[in-house]
């Protein structure tokens, strides 16, 4: 589970690295106590940006700015979930997918994803996963 000032891995290639959580859109059942998981839309600040190298040697300019504001979908915590069919499944980090309108910015997700997004609606985002659990 996240709670507010939880600094999260950005799980995309749109360009952050490390976001913090500031507020939540659309959240589960536990949203009133301040906690979020899988599947919850978020506000994040993002704290660190990949550095961009071009071979060419001419700028890349990121759209995502240090201190930018952005919504982002949580896909894994640490905190283990229980599955319908009685699994207990947790992830190494907290990361989340930064979106714009339910559209991700990036092209691509970075490592798993929980298979939880398919009940909230998220089947873009599992499309676009290199691999689901």
């Amino acid at each position: 589970m996240i709670n507010l000032k939880t600094i999260l891995f950005v799980a995309d290639n749109s360009g952050a690295q490390l976001a913090e959580c500031i507020n939540v859109l659309k959240s589960g059942k536990y949203a009133k106590i301040g906690y979020f998981a899988k599947g919850d839309e978020i506000v994040v600040v993002i704290q660190k940006v990949r550095s961009t190298s071009s071979s060419a040697g001419s700028q890349n300019i990121n759209k995502i700015q240090r201190g930018d504001i952005k919504h982002a979908l949580i896909v894994r915590t640490k905190k283990e979930t229980r599955r319908r069919d009685g699994k207990y499944i947790r992830f190494d980090d907290n990361a989340c997918i930064l979106i714009n309108k339910k559209e991700p910015i990036g092209t691509r997700i970075l490592g798993v994803v929980s298979a939880e997004l398919k009940y909230k609606g998220w089947s873009k985002i599992l499309s676009l996963a290199e691999k689901v659990v």
